[in-house]
């Protein structure tokens, strides 16, 4: 038989903590039943509007008394009102300058302020690694930011500029020259470069942007006109030829040297050697492991060969690139996975080539990069 309960003696409640709860009572119900009026201030409206790929609109609010409220504003924009023409100066067309960066070279930026191209025309993006290396670059590529938007010349200060950070792990931890162009390291190294450069991409295509620039972190070294000079060839993708300084000890001076060689026309050579690879395998240019006798416009060079001679090509490097914007709108990226045995740049040169869009190389247009880690400038 079950005993009867004994009677239970409920402690006393403390006055604070009931007052407290009262209040948190009240405040949530305020904030249910309360006026669903936004509270964004038309300064606040104004900061956002003022970026160029943040169109003036704020969050919208359902209404819970007997008023309605207007929804946002719908911004629409004309693309067929987007110029991109030879003359880009001319007719003041929005350049973007997108950089992957791993780490900040102060003569890449120096190279920058010196572009003839106007500053107010001209947005940067650039997306770094998060590793103990992308964190130092940062901090230096912010230093020189602040110190060129804030308190700069007004004619060095660019439209706007964005820093993203890689979502993703570095696939290697080091980034010494020697490290990243170990054959083994490429595939890995080239996919996460790729999945970085969209990233960057279709976080920076604005509606008004008529090209985009790549350049690499380590290019130190471009003509000022190098964006004049390039559009106006009115090509869809078009590459210079990209070199690097070195110390020559034979002769006890600076020197240069090819530098990049996914810039390249194919051979009957490569065709044959993806018809035999798997699915999952890539071609690479400029291993002796794999030696496809493609036609590398980095040995292209005359030193007495016209300036703007063209190239056609089938592969491109990413160095210095200047892409007309509808051809990312129209789809072509940069594959990190092997795209007809192809991956980063020259998967996106075989995309490109694909949705009609042919690349072209400017063989006696020289970009720079700087010297070996440990050799002088």
């Amino acid at each position: 038989m079950a005993r009867p309960m004994g009677a239970v003696r409920l402690k006393k409640t403390n006055p604070l903590t009931l007052a407290v709860g009262a209040a948190l009572c009240i405040f949530i119900l305020y904030f249910l039943l309360g006026s669903s009026t936004p509270d964004f201030s038309a300064s606040r409206k104004a900061s956002a509007a003022s970026h160029p790929l943040s169109p003036p609109t704020s969050p919208f609010r359902k209404s819970t008394g007997g008023g309605k409220l207007k929804p946002p504003p719908v911004t629409r924009y004309n693309l067929n009102n987007v110029t991109i023409t030879p003359k880009p100066l001319e007719n003041r067309e929005n350049i973007l300058i997108l950089t992957p960066m791993a780490r900040f070279y102060p003569e890449y930026w120096d190279n920058i302020l010196r572009l003839e191209y106007p500053h107010e025309l001209i947005t940067l993006g650039f997306i770094l690694p998060k590793t103990k290396e992308g964190n130092d670059a940062t901090r230096e590529l912010q230093k020189q930011i602040a110190k060129t938007q804030k308190s700069g010349p007004e004619k060095d200060r660019f439209k706007s500029i964005i820093i993203l950070r890689e979502d993703i792990d570095a696939p290697l931890i080091s980034q010494d020259e020697s490290e990243r162009h170990k054959l083994k390291n490429q595939k890995v190294r080239r996919a996460a470069m790729a999945k970085a450069r969209n990233s960057l991409l279709f976080s920076t295509l604005g509606p008004s942007t008529s090209w985009i620039l790549w350049l690499d972190a380590d290019v130190v070294e471009t003509p000022p006109t190098i964006i004049q000079d390039l559009a106006r060839h009115d090509q869809a993708i078009i590459a210079p030829n990209c070199f690097q300084r070195f110390w020559n000890s034979d002769k006890k001076e600076m020197d240069e040297r090819p530098y990049d060689f996914n810039n390249w026309q194919d051979s009957d050579t490569a065709l044959e050697m993806a018809k035999r690879m798997g699915p999952d395998e890539i071609l690479l240019e400029g291993y002796s492991e794999m030696a496809t006798y493609r036609t590398l416009m980095a040995y292209l060079f005359k030193e007495d060969g016209l300036l703007h001679e063209e190239l056609p090509l089938d592969g491109v490097g990413g160095a210095a690139l200047l892409v007309k914007a509808d051809v990312h709108r129209d789809g072509a990226m940069f594959p990190a996975f092997p795209f007809y045995h192809l991956i980063e740049t020259e998967g996106f040169a075989k995309m490109a080539k694909r949705l009609g869009w042919q690349p072209v190389g400017l063989p006696n247009y020289k970009v720079g990069y700087p010297p070996p880690s440990g050799q002088r400038y």
